[in-house]
């Protein structure tokens, strides 16, 4: 139980947060990924290595205190948390384990001077109380994908139909239930989450679906990473035949309703949730910019989809930037390219600079922030 002295004592740890969050957090993942084996799969060994997990982690720690008193300001948080964590398929035994390294991370780092027993009692009562959320609205997620026609809950096998090369370093793979049964629904913009055995070693990532849900089957395009050990076996090494274990789509980053032109925005392999998008707006009048950003032309996939849909469809707009040629997006070219009337719902996806600057770009140029939607492929992170 989450008393007002727990709370007045995790509202103080604030200002040590600020300063000491990301060191706390590194020494956590790294005690608990060598301990506890068993959760290794659920993260990016990249997003360790390059600092984004536990600089994720560090910024939600600390938002969460800082919120103690207000959990209700902490809504986009939750959900953005409970999407990654049922896409990945987070389970309450995982969370004894987080709690237990989380507060012997504290305590190590902090020091017992700093850290006393009050201070760990109050943040051991926080945790509970943050994990009793997260594991309520999750168990209705995953009941809820398992109710609804398609579904399913946990994993389920999935045949590779076919594999098409749609750039110099992205593959599209489209996947087909074992059982044959139809598939859920997703909605433009979810992704889906993989759990793969490779080399005797599980891994689980989360891909956009880059076509539009038809029922049947998924699509997911993977740009190939350099030393990815994922990204490359679904280049390389799946077989066309070969079956692996698929959790419901999931993803809050999702083309709304409305009647409003939309731009749809995006650099490098952020094209793919823009792709599912795009197919949906164009089964309305709404107009659609489609800006795809690239290093260039040989980097950029569905050129030849995009021409067509073009030709079909005068509602929509395609612009592309090739930075090779042209350098990168400018506030000059959109403004160039966006309707005139700034009323739009903008969807934008990339690197983290990209989306920083476009994000900076729209808001000179008057679109309405609140009209304006991004998402992270990796841990959330701020733009600025």
């Amino acid at each position: 139980m989450l008393s007002q002295a727990h709370r007045d004592i995790v509202r103080d740890t604030v200002p040590l947060l600020e300063t000491g969050g990301e060191v706390l957090t590194t020494h956590f993942y790294a005690m608990m990924l060598r301990e506890y084996p068993e959760v290794r799969p659920l993260f990016n060994q990249a997003h360790q290595a390059n600092g984004d997990q536990p600089r994720a982690l560090a910024n939600a720690v600390l938002m969460y205190a800082r919120n103690i008193e207000r959990l209700d300001q902490l809504g986009g948080l939750v959900s953005t948390i409970v999407n990654k964590h049922v896409a990945l398929q987070i389970l309450p035994e995982h969370y004894p384990i987080v709690g237990k390294c989380l507060l012997r991370a504290i305590e190590e780092v902090l020091g017992k001077e700093v850290a006393t027993p009050a201070v760990i009692a109050a943040w051991a009562a926080a945790y509970g109380q943050l994990a009793d959320i997260l594991m309520g609205v999750e168990e209705q997620a995953y009941q809820e994908k398992a109710d609804t026609p398609g579904g399913w809950r946990g994993a389920r096998s999935f045949r590779l139909e076919r594999r098409v090369v749609e750039s110099a370093e992205i593959s599209s793979l489209y996947f087909v239930p074992v059982d044959g049964d139809p598939v859920l629904r997703h909605q433009p913009g979810q992704y889906l989450g993989l759990k793969l055995l490779i080399n005797g070693q599980e891994h689980r990532r989360n891909y956009s679906l880059s076509a539009m849900a038809d029922g049947v089957r998924y699509r997911i395009s993977v740009k190939r990473e350099p030393g990815g050990v994922v990204s490359n076996f679904l280049h390389d090494d799946l077989a066309i035949g070969g079956v692996v274990e698929v959790f419901p789509p999931s993803g809050e980053f999702v083309l709304a309703p409305g009647d409003k032109p939309v731009a749809l925005i995006s650099a490098g392999v952020g094209i793919t949730p823009t792709l599912a998008m795009l197919e949906a707006a164009l089964q309305t009048s709404r107009p659609v910019y489609f800006i795809h950003c690239a290093r260039s032309r040989a980097a950029q996939a569905f050129a030849p989809w995009l021409q067509s849909l073009a030709a079909q469809h005068k509602q929509l707009r395609c612009f592309y930037r090739y930075e090779d040629e042209d350098g990168r997006l400018d506030d000059a070219a959109l403004a160039d390219w966006l309707p005139r009337e700034r009323n739009l719902d903008a969807y934008f996806l990339g690197p983290k600079g990209f989306m920083a600057a476009v994000q900076t770009s729209l808001r000179a140029l008057g679109v309405p922030q609140e009209q304006c939607r991004y998402e992270f492929f990796g841990p959330a992170a701020a733009l600025h």
